[in-house]
C-alpha cells in the first residue's frame, strides 16, 4: 500500500523466532550460519540472497520468492523517491534537449532547475507542460498534438526566427494577385534567392530552419497575427523540386486561411499519401501551381515510358519552368524512380539561404 510502513526482513525473522521460541542462536544452527551473519540479516545490515531465502522458507515453511520480494521492498523504501529522475524523464520527453543545446537554441546548464527555466523561456511558458507558443506574443498556443518533440522545437525555434522578419501587412487579395508573379521565379534556381523579398511583399514571412536530426519535417505555415503568416522550409532535401514543392503546399494553407499546418514527409522516396483532405488539396494545389494537371498529363501521355532528357527540357522551357521540377513531378507520380534524373535536379539550399534568415547549416542566427 502507498504509504505504509515496509517491514523489514529482520522484524519478519524476529516475529517467527518469538512464534518457535527460538533465539538467535538456535536459529543461526538451524540455518548451518555463522551466528553474526544471522544477526546482519536480522539487523538489515545484509541483503537476503536467492541461497538465505531458500534457507529461510525451508525453516519458516513458506516461499522463497517472500523473503526475496520482502527484502527488495524494503531495500527500495531505504532510498525514497526518485523526484529528480521524474522531473528529467519529463523534460528530456517534451524536449531534444541535447540537440537543442547543440544548435544554441538553449544555453548548456549545470542543474534541473536551470535547464527547466531555459525550456520555459524558450517555449515561452510559465510551467512546463502547457502547449508552447510560437512566439511570445502569439495570441495562440502552437498545436502539438501529433507531433513530436523534435518537430514542436522546429516551429517554435522559426516563430522566434519570423518574428523579427520584416513583411507588409497581409492582405488576400493582394496575396493572390501576386501568387503567378511569384511562380516566374521557378524557372532559374539563381531566382531562389529573390524569394524572401517577393513573399514580403506579398505579406508572408519566410525562414528557413535546418531540421533537427532524425526529423522528416518539410514545412510549416502559420500565423503570429491575423495580419502575420509565416512559411518555415527545412531544406531537408537539397533539389530544386522540393523547395518550390513545399513552398506551394505552404502557400496554399494561407490561401485558405488554414490555422496552423506542420508538413513532413510531402517531399522525397517516402512521401506520404492518405493525408487529410487539407492537406491533399495543398498537395493539389502545389503540383497544379506549378505544372497544370493537364498539361502534365498529356506530356505523359505522349512520353511514357520514354523520358528523355531533352524531352523533359523541351517541356519545362515551354512550362516556363526548370526541368529539375518536371522531374519531381513525374517522381511523384512514380512515373520514373526517385533516383531517375538526378542531374537535372538542382541544388538550391545556398542559393535559397544566402538572402532568408536562416538557421543551421553553419549559419548563426539570432538566439532570441
Amino acid at each position: 500500500m502507498m504509504g505504509e510502513e515496509i517491514k523489514s526482513p529482520g522484524l519478519a525473522i524476529k516475529t517467527e523466532l518469538e512464534k518457535r521460541g527460538w533465539t538467535q542462536a538456535d536459529f543461526a544452527e538451524v540455518l548451518g550460519r555463522d551466528l553474526p551473519a544471522v544477526s546482519q540479516i536480522i539487523l538489515g545490515k545484509r541483503s537476503i540472497t536467492p541461497e538465505m531465502a531458500v534457507s529461510l522458507a525451508a525453516a519458516f515453511g513458506n516461499t522463497p520468492g517472500y523473503w526475496l520480494n520482502l527484502d527488495s521492498a524494503y531495500r527500495v523504501s531505504l532510498v525514497g523517491p526518485a523526484d529528480d529522475v521524474e522531473r528529467r524523464s519529463r523534460v528530456f520527453t517534451m524536449a531534444p534537449v541535447r540537440d537543442m543545446e547543440k544548435r544554441g537554441w538553449i544555453r548548456k546548464t549545470n542543474s534541473l532547475a536551470e535547464l527547466e527555466k531555459e525550456l520555459c523561456k524558450f517555449y515561452h511558458t510559465e510551467e512546463l507542460g502547457l502547449e508552447p507558443k510560437l512566439y511570445v506574443n502569439a495570441r495562440k498556443p502552437l498545436q502539438s498534438s501529433g507531433l513530436d518533440s523534435a518537430q514542436v522545437a522546429w516551429c517554435v525555434r522559426a516563430g522566434k526566427l519570423a518574428s523579427i522578419v520584416e513583411a507588409e501587412s497581409f492582405r488576400s487579395d493582394r496575396f493572390k494577385t501576386a501568387l503567378p508573379d511569384m511562380r516566374l521565379l521557378a524557372d532559374y534556381p539563381e531566382k531562389a534567392k529573390h524569394l524572401p523579398k517577393v513573399l514580403a511583399k506579398m505579406g508572408v514571412r519566410l525562414v528557413i530552419v535546418e531540421p533537427l536530426p532524425h526529423s522528416s519535417i518539410d514545412g510549416a505555415a502559420f500565423w503570429l497575427a491575423d495580419d502575420a503568416p509565416v512559411i518555415v522550409l527545412s531544406l531537408r532535401y537539397d533539389r530544386i523540386d522540393c523547395l518550390w514543392f513545399t513552398l506551394l503546399h505552404e502557400l496554399s494553407h494561407i490561401r485558405h486561411n488554414d490555422v496552423q499546418s506542420v508538413d513532413s514527409e510531402i517531399v522525397g522516396e517516402k512521401a506520404l499519401d492518405g493525408k487529410s483532405e487539407i492537406e491533399q488539396r495543398a498537395n493539389r494545389e502545389a503540383s497544379a501551381g506549378l505544372i497544370p494537371n493537364a498539361a502534365l498529363d498529356s506530356f505523359i501521355l505522349r512520353v511514357k515510358p520514354f523520358y528523355s532528357k531533352a524531352k523533359i527540357n523541351q517541356f519545362a522551357i515551354r512550362m516556363g519552368i526548370h526541368p529539375g521540377i518536371v522531374v519531381g513531378q513525374l517522381q511523384h507520380r512514380r512515373e520514373i524512380p526517385w533516383g531517375a534524373n538526378r542531374e537535372m535536379l538542382a541544388k538550391i539550399r545556398d542559393i535559397a539561404t544566402s538572402t532568408a534568415l536562416t538557421d543551421g547549416w553553419g549559419q548563426t542566427a539570432p538566439v532570441l
